[in-house]
């Protein structure tokens, strides 16, 4: 790696490559097509950010000619965010453009001259028929959270943009999972890609804690304040967009610091959440599944599942969010009386051996639900 794009690194404190990109950055310096398999934080923002930008800094100037597509308005702020400051060591502009948000401005900037845009695929489209910028003679493609564009229908519109790519190109992908529709795409629109894969380690039910507490519905949004309140950052799922709008305002009224992120809301106010929330600023968001997807949030001790999760699946990838980076975490799922045969369904599909202890919002064990033991005190 050039000198200027290492100490650029070094200043943010990376000095060691992930394992996904000491395999992948080599191959996409050399100008191959890349497939590379690794989940969500496993490094891969700068496994493809790094050529991207290199492979850039030798052509003409303020005209696009690199593409980075996601599939969420978040995940394109914050890869536009965390590859910035490697396009400004190299004089190149970059931006992301997404849904949401004034188009005005986007075009604004667009005309103003980028040589990256981080995209959204529908705001793409939408700016390509407005004749604002072309795909047409793009130098570098990246194609992000592949797999997550397929779960999210975005995958048509994701091929429109890739065909209406003439020039010789590179295309760089990465995916959690490269089978199905995936592959397809991978088939279609990289030549001889070279394919590096970092086993994910998938987390695991024996990775994080267990709760599962029956509430009565007088009483539930106060036994999920008191949780929130003994911890530290909790993210809270609800299943429907109405209901995290209905239970932030319930929990304001409870004296905790939450808030809503979902579809509805502004991209502002999404971004505004999502800051404080990082910072510390508020106690909880309240998210949708939607709405959490591509969220790359570090350091959340409690996942509260308000609504049970309509599968074990679903229950993996939330809970999951609070056992990252070797750190173990705790899920809490709160059970009305109708939904006990569900939750207890849930459980059996994963193989969990946990009994719903009832509990109401004055009871002192949720003031340390880490350090209290349902099975033991079933026993």
């Amino acid at each position: 790696m050039a000198t200027d794009l290492a100490t650029s690194l070094q200043e943010r404190g990376i000095h060691t490559p992930f394992p996904i990109q000491a395999l992948t950055i080599p191959d996409a310096l050399a100008g191959r097509d890349v497939c590379g398999k690794a989940k969500t934080g496993s490094g891969k923002t700068l496994a493809f950010g790094l050529p991207l930008v290199e492979n850039l800094s030798h052509a003409e100037r303020r005209r696009v000619r690199g593409l980075v597509l996601v599939p969420t308005r978040e995940l394109a702020v914050q890869v536009a965010k965390e590859l910035r400051p490697l396009a400004r060591v190299r004089g190149l502009e970059l931006a992301p453009v997404y849904g949401g948000a004034a188009m005005e401005a986007q075009i604004k900037q667009i005309k103003a001259g980028l040589d990256i845009i981080v995209a959204t695929p529908g705001r793409l489209i939408d700016l390509i028929d407005r004749q604002v910028v072309s795909v047409a003679k793009l130098e570098v493609v990246v194609v992000d959270e592949a797999d997550r564009m397929a779960d999210m229908g975005f995958l048509p519109q994701v091929e429109w943009i890739l065909r209406h790519v003439d020039s010789r190109h590179q295309t760089l992908l990465f995916s959690a999972t490269l089978d199905g529709a995936v592959d397809g795409l991978v088939r279609r629109y990289q030549t001889n890609p070279v394919r590096h894969e970092v086993q994910s380690r998938q987390v695991t039910v024996d990775e994080m804690q267990h709760r599962f507490v029956a509430v009565h519905e007088m009483d539930k949004v106060k036994v999920a304040a008191a949780i929130i309140r003994a911890s530290n950052r909790t993210l809270v799922f609800s299943a429907t967009r109405h209901g995290c709008d209905r239970l932030s305002r319930k929990l304001k009224a409870e004296d905790v610091r939450a808030e809503p992120i979902h579809g509805d809301l502004r991209q502002k106010a999404r971004e505004r959440s999502l800051a404080r929330f990082s910072s510390g600023d508020i106690q909880a968001l309240v998210a949708t599944d939607v709405a959490a997807r591509g969220l790359h949030i570090d350091d959340v001790d409690v996942v509260i599942h308000y609504d049970p999760p309509p599968d074990h699946k679903t229950y993996l990838h939330r809970s999951g969010r609070t056992a990252r980076a070797g750190e173990s975490g705790m899920a809490v799922t709160l059970s009305l009386w109708n939904e006990e045969l569900e939750v207890k369904r849930l459980q059996r599909r994963l193989a969990l051996d946990v009994p719903i202890v009832e509990m109401f919002s004055n009871d002192g064990r949720l003031d340390a639900l880490d350090r209290w033991d349902p099975v033991a005190e079933v026993v």
